[in-house]
């Protein structure tokens, strides 16, 4: 009975502070009521032994325990992160602990290959279960709030060209290129000739496959290929949900490398995630040691701050920041809305563990674009110094379709 009668004690001090939907059935009968109203989420506790993650309510411990199948959550997912988060909150106002927790992350290309392939390299058809059709794994741009995934992921593809000006002929480089959907747009609508690097074998193979149906492999190439490598030089270089990877030491490296294969007059965009912790880059109650853990390992996301200060030692000079918050939240709703369509696809395809781990992971993005705890900055840079003759004096161009007036 002790551990019934702590949890129950624990239970009421919540309640009393502030009334969650939530209710936990252990695993002697026993419910926990966290609030008042019909609960929108339930934990069910089987065992004794899973208590711990209870009492000490991270979203990586609880997030571990419902990985594991030590715990069993019913609910929406984003009702469950909700409550999950706010579990968390009260539980540590409650006991006066509000630590945070600063990881050091060594770094080297081996563990960055490593990394790439296990988040990206699960499978392309698991992918295909819950992306758009073009397979674009980042933020859509929704120019009016009511476009559907695949129209929102166009025009965010043809907002990063038209930003940057791209044009018949230029050489672009698009670093960490997914499965190729930026590339083979830049070549077929923008006319430019495209090199696209990713460090997925799956990825890589996708694309190359893609080219080739399109018969677009006399104007865009993909390589398997680490961007330290990358040699030449380029009029246009996009870098698209590619530096959250790179380490937050080796910020200004990598803007120094871009530096170094940007063209005299050429533009370079980055698109990337963002922290609002100007500390330690971290999202609040454990949700970036669940992601480290889980799933993308050596993940580390700067602030703004950095982001911009890094860009500056790199040689680059920032001409233009959009914040795309919002977008990236409706986005990794909708992700999670099609992950929940397609449930049962998936559990066959990569197994209840995995399932249960991106179930998670999506409708945690979600809610943290949602609450401001990352972000979404899209910066537009030219080598330091320059005045690029063909850079707009204006942000006219951005808006118009396909980047057609650049006056």
């Amino acid at each position: 009975m002790f551990w019934e009668k702590k949890l129950e004690h624990w239970a009421n001090g919540l309640r009393s502070r502030s009334a969650l939907p939530l209710r936990v059935d252990l695993w002697n009968g026993q419910q926990l009521h966290f609030g008042h109203e019909t609960p929108q989420v339930i934990i069910k506790v089987p065992h004794v032994s899973a208590i711990a993650c209870l009492l000490t309510p991270s979203l990586s411990n609880l997030g571990a325990a419902y990985v594991d199948g030590r715990i069993e959550v019913e609910g929406n997912p984003g009702a469950i992160i909700s409550v999950g988060n706010s579990l968390a909150f009260h539980t540590l106002r409650l006991e006066g602990k509000f630590a945070r927790i600063t990881r050091k992350l060594r770094r080297s290309k081996e563990k960055d290959l490593k990394a790439v392939q296990y988040h990206y390299d699960i499978s392309n058809d698991f992918y295909k279960l819950w992306l758009d059709e073009n397979l674009v794994y980042s933020c859509g741009y929704f120019e009016n709030g009511d476009e559907d995934l695949f129209s929102a992921q166009i025009k965010k593809i043809d907002h990063i060209l038209t930003k940057i000006q791209v044009r018949p002929g230029d050489r672009l480089l698009d670093i960490g290129c997914g499965w190729g959907a930026l590339a083979i747009r830049a070549a077929e609508k923008f006319g430019a000739k495209c090199v696209g690097i990713t460090l997925s074998e799956n990825q890589a193979s996708h694309a190359m496959e893609r080219v080739e149906q399109l018969g677009l492999s006399d104007r865009v190439e993909i390589r398997l290929q680490d961007y330290r490598d990358v040699k030449g030089s380029f009029d246009k270089i996009t870098s698209v949900g590619m530096f959250e990877h790179v380490g937050l030491q080796n910020l200004s490296g990598y803007f120094s490398k871009i530096h170094s294969l940007l063209a005299d007059n050429g533009i370079a965009m980055n698109h990337g995630i963002t922290s609002t912790d100007a500390d330690n880059g971290e999202t609040p109650y454990g949700n970036g040691e669940f992601i480290e853990k889980y799933v993308f390992p050596y993940g580390e996301l700067p602030h703004i701050g950095l982001a911009l200060k890094s860009i500056q030692e790199g040689g680059l000079e920032v001409v233009d920041v959009e914040n795309l918050r919002r977008h990236y939240s409706r986005t990794c709703s909708i992700w999670a809305e099609n992950f929940e369509m397609r449930s049962d696809e998936i559990r066959t395809l990569v197994g209840d563990r995995r399932y249960r781990i991106w179930r998670i992971y999506l409708a945690g993005c979600a809610y943290a674009f949602n609450r401001d705890w990352i972000s979404l900055y899209q910066i537009v840079c030219v080598k330091a110094g320059q005045h690029p003759s063909n850079l707009a004096w204006s942000r006219r161009h951005m808006y118009d379709p396909y980047g057609k007036t650049f006056n």
